[in-house]
């Protein structure tokens, strides 16, 4: 019996406000997380697959370190995460410091923006209510309800999605231009 105008969207999801201050603390400036890659499973073919279609090399993402003001770091785990950082991006890396989801919560929760594919990160900045831009395959996942750029579930989402299969350059370039407006 739910409906779009009755999906519950206030952030659910509390980080500990110590926790948040002490990666405030950390690095100053504009603060944008950044998850560029799903985990695959390889036994799983199927969701192989998907992975394979939501998920970009951190090369792609290139662009956005050229923004001035802004600080990416890094919330990409599992293999994607040993992928060479592009020349002229900083990316910080904290993620060995995150032991489980209250640790990254935080994390999240001190970010002023969450970029990433559809995965986890999503839906713990979602949760916790941080500002967070979806990068989005062509032929997304139902859940998003593919025919907007928003979410009922997170109010505070919003999703660029590809023009076509494959085709992340036009998304990190809208991306890019959203970044540089609101870094401002």
């Amino acid at each position: 019996g739910t409906t779009l105008s009755h999906v519950p969207s206030a952030p659910y999801l509390h980080a500990d406000p110590a926790a948040v201050a002490r990666w405030r603390a950390r690095l100053p400036g504009f603060r944008v997380g950044l998850v560029w890659a799903g985990a695959p499973r390889a036994e799983d073919s199927a969701a192989l697959a998907t992975d394979r279609r939501r998920s970009l090399p951190l090369a792609a993402l290139a662009p956005l370190g050229a923004i001035s003001g802004v600080r990416l770091v890094s919330l990409q785990k599992g293999d994607a995460a040993g992928q060479p950082v592009p020349a002229g991006m900083v990316l910080h890396d904290w993620t060995a410091e995150l032991g489980d989801f209250d640790d990254t919560a935080a994390l999240v929760a001190a970010l002023d923006l969450v970029i990433s594919v559809d995965t986890a990160p999503v839906h713990l900045a979602g949760g916790l209510g941080v500002p967070t831009w979806m990068l989005n395959r062509y032929d997304c996942c139902w859940r998003w309800l593919c025919d907007r750029d928003d979410s009922p579930w997170y109010p505070r989402l919003r999703q660029f999605r590809q023009d076509a299969p494959g085709a992340w350059p036009g998304v990190v370039a809208r991306v890019a231009d959203a970044l540089r407006e609101v870094a401002a």
